[in-house]
């Protein structure tokens, strides 16, 4: 009986180990076993004296969770619900070796509030420079395979001592992520930012001007990832229809009003505003003719008007009554208690700090240079994180609200400049309607043109796509304006002002691989099941003739 009893266990002994080994082939993630792909790296860029952003690129490490308690000189993963400034902090209070955020493809499935928790993190995360490197890249099914493998490793050590030690030993899958570059990080020599500008003439001699100004670029945590619909593709698309709207006005003779509407498209808002500085110093220094030189009625700011129920008019300093800037603002007053009253509007009033190393709104860069101005946002706080991210895309618009906003820009500045309420005009009299109607499908087409390519400083004028928006922006202006002129500033490493730096968008690699104490475990495990063969061969007479024996005493 001891040796039938031994035989059996002997069998199940064999068959667990036979399924272990089985088990140990079936685990296998759908990942494949290498995978490449884009990563898109942080911002890397130097401010007059502060430097922003990542200052790594190399990536040598095994991936872990962000849950995991053990992150030195790994590569923490993270979803977008993963991503907040205290994890961020801890990994580099750890040592990480990198940071890879995975993106969902569908921004407008993730809840509002993680968009917000992510824009916050990543605002914190751009003020200050570290050494780790920091990358983002889409999510696909590969990537979500080894988050998913990660996360799953890190949840099993809360279990017992012996239960994490098998596992790590039997089951645990390793990602190593791999960033290699045969050259260090360089400052990018040829950076270029280019203004559009375009004059609708005045009727009468030497009418004021206003300028009705937008920068176009965007900003985020990862330049190739900055869509920038709100901030500011709404107001490059807001400008693009005034300019429409007030071309068939101006058309006419009968209907052109005696103000030079300046029209103007500027890079580098999201830094400083250094296109627009640029811009004013080349127009003001340089140019005799310009229009800026004297008799400005004010500039008008547009940035950030795709969504919300608020309307914020920035000014430095409070205009006086009888002054062109506050007729303006009592007409926006009056367009929106007329017809909008929900919307609601207050100016904002700030000083421009030149202590600060960078503005707040654009028309602080007129300010500095005395000429009236006003930056019109449904954003009150300058420092909002909404103003600069990479979630910061076309599921973030209302062209509704988008739409409201035109309107409103639109026929307050009309009503300004053809002196309808004094005319006595009634309040709620539309001046843009039938054919001159504000049309949804139009504002659809500029967001969706504008943000079809990401506009950070840094790309544009590189790649064919962003060569071709700065084109095709150039063309909406000469199709409806005159005297279009582009300008094209340089900026190079003797710039005191901004330096940015190459190497973001690189080529990764995941590898799959098994720990070496799975080969020994696996070695252990085919040695032991050669060991029980060995010994059932060598024992099977023996065990045959006690069975048979038992088996005939059982019969007699």
């Amino acid at each position: 009986m001891w040796g039938v009893s031994m035989s059996l266990r002997t069998s199940k002994v064999a068959a667990l180990l036979l399924l272990s080994v089985h088990l140990l082939h079936a685990s296998a993630l759908p990942a494949a076993s290498s995978y490449e792909f884009n990563a898109y790296r942080m911002q890397q860029y130097n401010l007059h004296q502060d430097k922003h952003g990542c200052r790594g690129a190399i990536v040598v490490a095994e991936a872990r969770s962000a849950v995991d308690t053990s992150l030195t000189r790994r590569c923490v993963i993270m979803k977008l619900p993963d991503f907040s400034t205290e994890r961020y902090l801890e990994a580099k209070k750890q040592n990480a070796a990198a940071v890879l955020i995975l993106l969902p493809q569908n921004i407008s499935s993730v809840p509002e509030d993680i968009v917000q928790g992510f824009m916050v993190a990543e605002s914190q995360a751009l003020q200050k420079e570290t050494l780790m490197p920091v990358y983002v890249v889409p999510e696909d099914d590969q990537l979500l395979c080894m988050y998913e493998e990660v996360t799953q490793a890190a949840a099993t050590k809360s279990a017992s001592v012996l239960v994490r030690v098998l596992r790590s030993i039997i089951t645990t899958t390793a990602f190593q992520i791999l960033v290699s570059s045969s050259s260090p990080i360089k400052p990018i020599t040829d950076t270029t930012i280019i203004t559009l500008e375009g004059v609708l003439p005045g009727a009468g001699e030497d009418p004021p001007t206003i300028v009705i100004t937008a920068h176009y670029d965007s900003f985020g945590l990862a330049p190739w990832l900055a869509y920038g619909a709100d901030s500011n593709g709404s107001g490059v698309t807001i400008l693009l229809e005034l300019v429409r709207l007030f071309h068939h006005l101006y058309s006419d003779p009968r209907s052109q009003a005696p103000y030079h509407l300046l029209f103007s498209l500027t890079g580098g808002g999201k830094y400083n505003f250094l296109g627009t500085k640029r811009w004013l110093e080349e127009n003001m220094d340089h140019a005799e003719s310009s229009l800026l030189h004297d008799n400005v009625a004010f500039v008008l700011c547009l940035d950030s008007l795709a969504t919300g129920d608020e309307l914020f008019l920035h000014v430095s300093r409070p205009p006086k009554p009888g002054t062109p800037q506050y007729s303006f603002i009592q007409q926006l007053e009056q367009i929106i208690s007329a017809r909008i009253p929900w919307v609601r509007f207050g100016t904002v009033h700030k000083k421009i700090n030149l202590q600060e190393a960078t503005l707040a709104w654009e028309h602080e860069r007129y300010g500095m240079k005395r000429i009236p101005g006003f930056t019109l946002s449904h954003i009150e706080n300058p420092k909002s994180e909404l103003r600069g991210s990479i979630l910061d895309t076309m599921t973030q618009v209302d062209i509704r609200k988008l739409k409201r906003n035109t309107v409103i820009v639109a026929e307050s500045l009309a009503r300004f400049m053809y002196n309808l309420s004094d005319k006595g005009s009634a309040k709620d009299m539309q001046v843009f309607k039938g054919s001159l109607d504000i049309q949804d499908n139009r504002l659809s087409a500029l967001m969706t043109m504008i943000t079809s390519v990401p506009r950070a400083v840094q790309l544009m004028d590189r790649e064919p796509e962003h060569t071709l928006l700065i084109s095709s922006l150039e063309q909406e202006f000469k199709h409806y304006l005159q005297q279009v002129h582009r300008h094209t500033f340089h900026l190079d490493r003797r710039d005191p002002e901004i330096t940015f730096f190459d190497q973001m968008k690189q080529p990764m690699m995941m590898y799959r691989v098994k720990p070496a104490t799975f080969d020994l475990f696996l070695g252990g495990c085919i040695a032991g099941y050669l060991g029980i063969v060995y010994y059932a061969i060598q024992t099977f007479g023996n065990v045959y003739t006690k069975l048979k024996a038992t088996v005939k005493a059982k019969h007699q």
